[in-house]
């Protein structure tokens, strides 16, 4: 015999369906300065290419929450004195997931504290990059992203 679900049942398993195909997913990249201007980049252990610090948004923070917790989690760095994770920019990330958002960052003083910029499970390796000399392996969107920074390009919609 064929059990037929009710219709309350059923209605709970579409509106569910629909939650999970409008959710949203949040992430943040941070462009961390150190005194002389130079670029903080991360390798992680599982990508190739160099990055930006950052990550997802976990829930009960704010963007600027997340933006200074993933630099410290994946480089160990923190604010300078009196500095603030200054928003610039939000873009659409399209590659991933149609639904995902990446907030952009911009601390210009950084606290490089003693044992920071280790390697750790997630970065292979963390380090400053004069901006006229990043890695060959600097990812494409990360170079657009300095590029906008700079003035060089307009601020793109998409990641």
């Amino acid at each position: 015999m064929r059990t037929i679900l009710p219709l309350k049942a059923i209605r709970r398993l579409a509106l569910a369906a629909t939650r999970y195909q409008r959710a949203m997913t949040l992430g943040v990249r941070v462009v961390a300065r150190d005194a002389d201007g130079a670029i903080l980049l991360v390798r992680h252990t599982y990508l190739r290419g160099w990055y930006l610090p950052g990550g997802a948004v976990d829930a009960g923070e704010t963007l600027a929450e997340a933006a200074l917790r993933e630099l410290r989690e994946e480089t160990g760095v923190l604010p300078g004195a009196g500095a603030a994770a200054e928003l610039f920019a939000i873009y659409h990330n399209r590659r991933d997931h149609l639904r995902d958002h990446v907030a952009l960052y911009r601390l210009s003083a950084v606290l490089v504290p003693e044992g920071a910029l280790r390697p750790n499970r997630e970065i292979r390796e963390a380090r400053f990059f004069a901006v006229d000399a990043l890695p060959e392996e600097t990812t494409p969107a990360t170079r657009r992203r300095l590029a906008e920074l700079a003035g060089e390009s307009e601020i793109a919609p998409l990641w």
